[in-house]
């Protein structure tokens, strides 16, 4: 431990996969952010925790479990010639997943259903919040470990790393939650990141993989053309 914590090379590895770390919990927060927009603020506030919460302790228990983790990646069976392992499936199911609670969403926001004719019980409300919080984080964290362990060798730069990643997700989800929550047509946007989110995902499951930094960099233009949008409606 004290050959880590002088070792320069130690220190740009946690740096870099931090980094890496918080670029790939976009996803996260994003998703967590359209979660919770429809929850009263307190129980916002919880599902954030534990959804953070469960975050970290899916990537640990992962990174704990290497040799598991590497069988994810070997071939159970083929179509076609396409391999596919249990990792492919996951981020197929998961991709799927995305694509169909964030369509959901997009109906409900452009048929502008009335929340307060809702009959199901606010206890089993947050309780499937809960639920599909845990689906996608073991989905995000699946795919965040395995990119973690290609880049870097050392298990205890790797949980330093995550955790230091997740504490700054959790403080940042909270003013993102906030806003999209106050500007609908910023929450129609994390929606249909969303979408290609989960296209993306599906796309990996089926051996084509589409460049994160494209998709990135289509998240961050349209959020800077949102956050003028929003600037120019406030000043008016």
């Amino acid at each position: 431990m004290i050959e880590l914590l002088t070792s320069p090379e130690a220190w740009a590895a946690l740096l870099t996969l931090t980094a890496l770390e918080i670029v790939l919990g976009i996803d996260n927060v994003i998703f967590l952010s359209v979660i919770v927009s429809r929850s009263p603020q307190w129980q916002a506030r919880r599902a954030r925790q534990i959804g953070w919460a469960l975050a970290l302790l899916f990537r640990i228990l992962l990174l704990s479990l290497l040799v598991w983790l590497i069988g994810l990646t070997q071939a159970i069976f083929t179509v076609k010639g396409t391999a596919f392992s249990w990792r492919d499936i996951i981020l197929i199911g998961g991709g799927l997943f995305l694509i169909g609670k964030a369509t959901h969403e997009i109906h409900a926001e452009v048929e502008a259903r009335d929340d307060g004719n809702d009959d199901t019980p606010r206890h089993s409300a947050f309780f499937w919040v809960i639920i599909q919080i845990i689906v996608i984080d073991m989905v995000f964290s699946l795919d965040s470990i395995i990119t973690a362990i290609g880049m870097a060798q050392d298990l205890a730069i790797m949980i330093a790393a995550v955790v230091i990643a997740c504490f700054i997700m959790y403080l940042s989800s909270g003013p993102v939650a906030r806003f999209v929550a106050e500007h609908p047509t910023t929450k129609m946007l994390a929606l249909a990141f969303l979408v290609l989110i989960g296209v993306a995902l599906v796309a990996d499951g089926f051996k084509f993989h589409i460049p994160r930094g494209y998709i990135y960099f289509a998240i961050a233009f349209s959020a800077a053309v949102e956050f003028f949008n929003v600037l120019a409606r406030r000043n008016r």
